[in-house]
């Protein structure tokens, strides 16, 4: 069996809880990283444990931490609602109810300043560790562990490879890459993991392709 020491020790952390506190605050971080806009309005929709045990372990402040920027052991963490009026960000939470869904979910609406709304899905899955996995109703496996590249695109022949063949061109090798699509010949999403960080003028290249809406690079 193979087990990360992150499991036994847990990560370096401001709160009681790696699944509660570390990992809803890298989620939070991970999902504004990849709305990737300014936003004036969070919503914050808590499913199972997080739902039911959340406030006594601080995951609501953690999460609107993750969500303004901050990291898992910053001490600000704490004092995340003061941060969030200074910068003139409104919050809500509520509860959810998301069938099979892994206990410590989280449904995000990010309400941003261009008047667009994108919505996330992702769970704390212990140790630090989270997977996202729907963003605007596709389906998606990112677990912040690598650099990751997310791409919204048309469902058509030659864009895959073309991506491909713009980070090879870059020197930069990819790790993981999923693909889903909503239905046959609509919308596409292409999920990367690379070996290596991934300069802006990458994402520029990509984005610039013919039937790709949209490219977000998350920091691992």
């Amino acid at each position: 069996m193979n087990i990360s020491i992150f499991e036994i020790l847990g990560p370096v952390m401001i709160g009681p809880s790696s699944s509660h506190t570390a990992g809803a605050a890298k989620l939070a971080r991970t999902a504004a990283a990849i709305a990737a806009k300014p936003f004036l309005r969070v919503r914050f929709e808590l499913s199972g444990s997080f739902a039911k045990t959340g406030l006594g372990h601080g995951t609501h402040q953690a999460l609107l931490a993750g969500a303004i920027g901050l990291h898992e052991d910053d001490e600000r963490l704490r004092v995340a609602d003061k941060l969030a009026k200074a910068q003139d960000i409104d919050w809500e939470f509520s509860e959810i109810e998301l069938p099979d869904a892994h206990e410590n979910t989280v449904a995000f609406t990010f309400f941003c300043t261009d008047g667009t709304q994108v919505r996330i899905v992702g769970c704390s899955l212990g140790g630090g560790r989270i997977l996202v996995t729907d963003i605007d109703g596709m389906k998606t496996e990112i677990s912040a562990e690598q650099p990751t590249i997310v791409v919204e695109q048309n469902d058509k022949p030659g864009v895959v490879s073309a991506i491909s063949r713009v980070l090879a061109e870059q020197g930069i090798n990819i790790g993981v890459m999923r693909v889903s699509r909503t239905a046959k010949g609509e919308a596409a999403g292409c999920v990367i993991e690379t070996d290596t960080t991934v300069p802006p003028e990458v994402a520029a290249r990509l984005c610039a392709l013919d039937n790709v809406h949209t490219v977000r690079v998350i920091e691992g």
